[in-house]
């Protein structure tokens, strides 16, 4: 999902639990409750939707099931604040940045493996393992600058785009030039060659330079 995907599904669930708000009826002895089947609908999907955006063990999850329990109105209240607040993380970008530090440090693990296996003279691992570095944050630029990372193909099914389709894109959107543009380009051959097992048509040298290219590439374009 891209960042308007997101706040529209947000805003939905907000709806959900607003509508379930206006069930709102008085007990005595409870005092203010809603209707449970509408209150239990909302509770599933809105974990649901946290545990993937942000995993079971966040903030988010752990206060929005602890709180949205049982059938009072303000439980339901309490729930629908939170989804307010992840909305607003949505809307200024917050999360989009706290994902892009978790993926820098997890690429610069990656980068350094890639490059110790370089050092051992595992030349054709390296690339692919490089390439893959290099064709996931392709993925988080595209979704930081709103440029679809998925396809609709002939048959309605969902595709994942290719990495030199993102390439492409990126540069159709101005996120960086053409020479950027070809040198990924070029990048994306070498660890496709690696990967197909063609390990004759490019050296050792060549993915150094590779290794080099793509650490100076994400390091410009955050």
């Amino acid at each position: 999902m891209n960042k308007q995907d997101l706040i529209k599904r947000t805003d939905k669930l907000i709806d959900q639990g607003r509508k379930v708000l206006a069930t709102k009826k008085f007990v005595e002895l409870s005092g203010e409750i809603v209707d449970r089947g509408l209150k239990d609908g909302f509770r599933t999907a809105s974990l649901s939707f946290i545990k993937n955006l942000y995993g079971d063990s966040h903030i988010y999850y752990k206060d929005f099931e602890s709180r949205v329990k049982g059938v009072g109105f303000r439980e339901i209240e309490s729930g629908i604040n939170i989804l307010l607040a992840i909305k607003d993380e949505i809307d200024n970008d917050w999360l989009l940045a706290i994902t892009m530090m978790i993926s820098a440090e997890i690429f610069s693990d990656f980068l350094e493996m890639g490059k110790y296996l370089l050092d051992q003279n595992y030349k054709d691992a390296a690339a692919v393992m490089i390439g893959s570095v290099l064709e996931e944050h392709l993925r988080l630029i595209c979704k930081k600058n709103s440029i679809d990372i998925e396809f609709t193909n002939n048959a309605g099914d969902t595709k994942a785009k290719k990495a030199d389709t993102m390439n492409a894109d990126l540069a159709k959107a101005n996120v960086y030039g053409v020479l950027e543009q070809k040198n990924v380009t070029a990048w994306l051959d070498l660890r496709n060659r690696a990967a197909h097992g063609k390990y004759t048509e490019y050296t050792k040298e060549q993915v150094e330079i590779m290794y080099q290219g793509v650490l100076n590439f994400i390091m410009t374009n955050k």
